[in-house]
Parts: C-alpha cells; sequence; structure tokens
C-alpha cells in the first residue's frame, strides 16, 4: 500500500467520522443550533482542521441532507419498480421508506431538522427537488390506484401527506428494538389507511332480551 493510498484512506475515514458527528448533533440540537464549532470539539479537532473538510455549513448540508434524499429517493424508487398493483407500489414506497428511517435514524432525523431550519439557499433549492419528486412518487401510486379503481376517488395530495405524517412521526416515538419493526408499523398503518376504522358490517347483533 502506498503513502497517498493510506493518506487517501485516512481522509476519508476522517470525513466519514465528520459527517456521523454532523448528523448525530444535527439530530439532536437541530440544524440552527449545531455550530461548525460543535462538530470540531465532538470530533476533537481544531475549527481549521475541520474546514479541511467542510468549509461552511453548507457543505455540511449539501452531504447531510441532499445526498440522504437522492439516497431515500432511489430507494424507494427501486421498492416501486419491483411491485405490480397501484395498492402494491404504495406499501412499497412506504415500507422502503420506513426500512430507510430504521437503518439510518439520525441520518432521517438530521436531514429532516436541516431541510426545516435551513434558509432559502441554492442547496435548500435542490433538496426541495428532490422533496418533491419523492412526494410526487406517492401520489402517482395512488393517482393509478384510483384509476384503476382499487383506491377511491380522493385527493391524491391530501391522502399522500396523511401516509407521509405518520410516517415522519414514527421517527419521534418508534425505537429498534420494540416490539414491532418499522415496516411492521408501516404495514398497520396502511391497513388502517386503506381499509379505514369503520366496521362495515357493523356492531354485532345483540341477543334477544339483552
Amino acid at each position: 500500500m502506498t503513502t497517498e493510498t493510506t493518506t487517501h484512506d485516512l481522509s476519508d475515514g476522517r470525513e466519514a467520522q465528520l459527517l456521523s458527528i454532523a448528523r448525530q448533533l444535527f439530530a439532536r440540537k437541530g440544524y440552527d443550533a449545531t455550530s461548525l464549532r460543535d462538530i470540531a470539539e465532538a470530533a476533537q479537532i481544531t475549527k481549521a482542521a475541520l474546514y479541511y473538510y467542510f468549509p461552511n455549513k453548507d457543505t455540511l448540508y449539501e452531504r447531510v441532507v441532499i445526498e440522504s434524499m437522492a439516497s431515500l429517493l432511489a430507494e424507494v424508487q427501486a421498492a416501486v419498480g419491483r411491485a405490480h398493483t397501484p395498492t402494491e407500489k404504495v406499501r412499497a414506497f412506504l415500507r422502503a421508506s420506513a426500512e430507510s428511517m430504521e437503518q439510518r435514524r439520525d441520518q432521517w432525523v438530521a436531514g429532516s431538522n436541516a431541510f426545516w431550519q435551513a434558509g432559502a439557499t441554492g442547496r435548500r433549492g435542490l433538496a426541495l427537488q428532490h422533496r418533491d419528486d419523492y412526494e410526487h412518487l406517492l401520489r402517482q401510486c395512488i393517482t393509478d390506484g384510483i384509476t384503476s379503481g382499487e383506491l377511491r376517488p380522493v385527493d391524491p395530495a391530501i391522502a399522500g401527506r396523511l401516509l407521509l405524517s405518520g410516517l415522519n412521526q414514527m421517527a419521534r416515538w418508534h425505537r429498534p428494538g420494540g416490539d414491532l419493526r418499522a415496516n411492521e408499523v408501516i404495514d398497520q398503518y396502511l391497513d388502517i389507511v386503506l381499509m379505514g376504522l369503520i366496521n362495515r358490517a357493523g356492531p354485532p347483533a345483540r341477543p334477544p332480551g339483552a
């Protein structure tokens, strides 16, 4: 192994460590409340050393938010592409999202915090495009379900927001190692949303004289 390769590997390892620390702090404290100094102190390096990898928070935003959103979009697109019916595609979309959240919880929460807290910068514009593409894919699955007759004629945007609201709230209360995996929770969400809570058969008949 050459000295150049060794230096490159060490550099990659340090960058990955700094990204991990940034995600943890963004997830715990929020994007606005986390400074580059906080990240440098947590990594036990100087701010000057941190600037070598990330000269400003915009660069970190790009790595923490935009890259994670692009990765999530690719994962759900692949999952939806493997499903067959519109309803199966809706389920595949949400299951893939839930699995991503469970496997990379800090990244999910950090990305969400940074997305909503960042100002109107050019990088946030790219993040908005990824988010719109992600939400549009779910709406299209719902629209296809309505067109095919599998789903009732509802507003696809409202239905999509309802499903995504449940998904986003999961990150705040669901914990690994619990009774249910994240995709099992999503399955229950979907069963409730798709089938409804009302018992169409009505309450059980009361026995005579009761």
